[in-house]
Order: structure tokens, then C-alpha cells, then sequence
């Protein structure tokens, strides 16, 4: 699953499939992207390599002020992936729109749909949740224990 950014300085490979992809709908995601909605890949650190060029990585503003990381190009600024203060280092949020085939990942859930732009259409099977949701209800157990191995590499490394 390669990826790169527009000018082609940066290349990236996202090594396992997404835990889960989420369409965010907030007003923080649609200021950012410029568009409507922002599509994110949620996959372990680890997984994501830089295989070509270097990445600068940006502090950004969030609602909840804690703010996120996000990395991008240097030369043309793309954003790449980015870390949310709530997930930390551990978990990157991989622009899906980055990568060479964003068709292979359609978005599993659509979050913070009350800020939804009204002419987006969801379809009805679509999972949709007005704001966040609970992972343990939503994921799949390959993922909650993807997560959770995730996150006890880190303990243990500290």
C-alpha cells in the first residue's frame, strides 16, 4: 500500500491494512483538507515507512486544544499522516487520499456527522455516528487486538 505526496519528493508505504478507516465530517476536518470531509487510515506507527524523502512534522490546532502532529512534505506541504494527541505516537492517521489506490479503502464509519456539509449523501447501510463512537462496539476483534498489542509494545518499552 504505497503512497506519496503530490510533487512525488516523499513516498510512503502503509505495511498492514487499516484497523479501521474513518470519514470525518467534523468543521476542524473540513478547514484543514479544503473539502468536505477528511478520509484517515488508522494504522500502528510501525506500519507506516517513509521510503523515499524525509517528512517535516507540523503542529496543528484541534477543538479539544490538545492539538495533532501532522507530517507532511516539505516541498509541497501535503499532509501525509498525522497523530492525534487522544491516540499519541503510536497510531498514525494516513491520508487515504495519499495513497496510490484510495479506492481499496473506503471509509468504514462517517464520524461527527452532525457537522455533516447537507448536501453530502450517506447511504443508509452506512455506519454513522454524530460524534466519536466506542471502538470496543464498532471494531472488529482483529482490530482491538491489534490495538491493544499496540499499545502494550509501548508499556513495555518504557
Amino acid at each position: 500500500m504505497k503512497g506519496h505526496c503530490s510533487c512525488g519528493a516523499v513516498e510512503i508505504e502503509m505495511r498492514a491494512k487499516p484497523m479501521i478507516t474513518h470519514c470525518c465530517h467534523c468543521t476542524w476536518c473540513q478547514r484543514e483538507s479544503g473539502s468536505a470531509f477528511v478520509l484517515n487510515a488508522y494504522v500502528e506507527t510501525a506500519h507506516v515507512v517513509v521510503t523515499k524523502g524525509e517528512v517535516e512534522c507540523v503542529e496543528m490546532p484541534t477543538l479539544s486544544g490538545k492539538g495533532q502532529k501532522v507530517n507532511r512534505c516539505p516541498s509541497c506541504k501535503v499532509a501525509l499522516w498525522s497523530h492525534y494527541a487522544g491516540s499519541g505516537m503510536r497510531f498514525a492517521f494516513v491520508r487515504v487520499g495519499a495513497l496510490d489506490n484510495p479506492g481499496h479503502y473506503p471509509p468504514d464509519v462517517h464520524i461527527f456527522a452532525s457537522t455533516k456539509l447537507p448536501w453530502v449523501t450517506l447511504l443508509a447501510q452506512d455506519q454513522v455516528f454524530d460524534g466519536f463512537y466506542d471502538p470496543k462496539e464498532v471494531w472488529d476483534d482483529e482490530a482491538l487486538d491489534r490495538f491493544v498489542a499496540a499499545k502494550l509494545e509501548v508499556t513495555a518499552a518504557q
